[in-house]
């Protein structure tokens, strides 16, 4: 069978001619972290046969670079069992604790994959193909905000089966780019899987799979499986080696438990640059979305918050999308429109380093906010108090 690439345009799958500049399914009109220019250009394939790894996972597909990125990862990533001294644990691992590593996270996606795909589906919307995955009976299913783009909104999905159905969607959190949908109807027996226990489980160095349907739904190849492993946890995300391709957006992150770990988001250049949705978002904002609510969760720290809403813009510049009315942003002087160029003389290059260098202050803190304004070249310095923390505001 051959690889294909795709990308979304004009709401059509297309085989990919461009580059992708935004979520992992090629969607552009969002305000989330995936609105970014540097988003994986989804390179087309050479022609030619994949060999499916079917002795990983029968009836899939797996990436060759997940393998790449396996081993990689473990040349780089030492084996630590208990039983090891310090010193043992230090050292690179043989040959064989590398292939017997290898075998172990073969046997455990092997043991979770039928079971979980059946819970992994395709949605389809006015802008394209997606992913997204059932969490209980009576068909709630999780997806990336940019996917849902607002409450009510009618889509189709489509089964592990290749049946297609109806849902709507319900809430959103824009800014971590969290979603939930749920299918119409009165079935109460859909596949479903579950979450992890908690978003500490998953940490840097663990292994994980991603499952989707990149390019969309086909019946003959079935839902797409990478392996790989986290190689950063932030406040409200996992990044992992996974490889991502449009279509993936809203697909699941698991651990080799079969456990839920993470929502696709973004794609970006670097293999291990791929972002995910961690579970924290989603446990934060549930009730709200279950409403059906839409809600803005603003850079916040423990105890503190600056009180504005960013997006990267096409020049990959953090530029200020919404100031809340009487935020220390607000009164400090910050406008729709500014860029952040940096914060007490640290260049800021992006939401999640934005978001983390605000975290790290306690309410009541001086930082010097540098800004560029209007399209001019010359820095405009503003000193903000930052208050209370507020941690996140709901629009019905």
């Amino acid at each position: 069978m051959t690889m294909r690439s795709y990308f979304m345009r004009g709401g059509v799958c297309e085989k990919e001619t461009g580059r992708s500049k935004a979520g992992a399914d090629g969607n552009s009109t969002h305000h989330s972290t995936a609105d970014h220019p540097r988003a994986l250009r989804i390179d087309r394939r050479p022609k030619g046969r994949y060999d499916s790894i079917t002795s990983m996972v029968p009836d899939s597909f797996i990436l060759r670079r997940s393998l790449a990125a396996m081993f990689a990862a473990l040349a780089v990533l030492p084996l630590t069992p208990t039983s090891l001294s310090a010193r043992e644990e230090l050292r690179e691992p043989t040959e064989a604790e590398v292939i017997a590593d290898l075998l172990g996270v073969q046997s455990a996606v092997q043991s979770q994959f039928a079971r979980v795909r059946k819970a992994v589906v395709a949605l389809q919307t006015g802008n394209g193909t997606a992913s997204g995955v059932v969490i209980s009976p009576d068909g709630l299913i999780m997806t990336a905000a940019h996917v849902a783009e607002e409450p009510g909104r009618k889509i189709f999905v489509v089964l592990d089966s290749g049946e297609k159905v109806t849902a709507r969607t319900l809430g959103l959190d824009v800014a971590t780019d969290a979603a939930l949908v749920r299918f119409t109807g009165s079935r109460k027996d859909w596949p479903h899987v579950k979450l992890a226990d908690s978003p500490s489980v998953a940490n840097a160095g663990d292994w994980c799979f991603a499952l989707g349907h990149p390019g969309g739904f086909e019946k003959d190849r079935g839902v797409v499986v990478r392996v790989g492993k986290i190689v950063k946890r932030t406040a409200n995300t996992l990044h992992t080696d996974c490889v991502l391709m449009g279509g993936d957006s809203g697909g699941p992150l698991f651990d080799l438990k079969g456990r839920i770990i993470g929502i696709h988001s973004l794609i970006w250049e670097g293999r291990d640059q791929n972002v995910h949705v961690s579970l924290a978002p989603f446990l934060r904002s549930w009730d709200p979305m279950l409403a059906s609510q839409v809600i803005r969760t603003w850079a916040q720290g423990n105890g503190a918050y600056l009180g504005v809403a960013t997006r990267m813009s096409d020049n990959v510049e953090l530029e200020i999308i919404n100031v809340l009315a009487t935020s220390p942003a607000e009164a400090a002087g910050l406008l729709v429109g500014d860029v952040v160029v940096a914060i007490d003389g640290t260049l800021i290059t992006d939401q999640p380093q934005f978001s983390d260098t605000i975290r790290n202050h306690q309410a009541g803190d001086e930082v010097e906010v540098t800004v560029k304004r209007g399209g001019k070249q010359k820095p405009l310095l503003l000193n903000v108090t930052l208050g209370s923390r507020i941690e996140q505001e709901v629009l019905k």
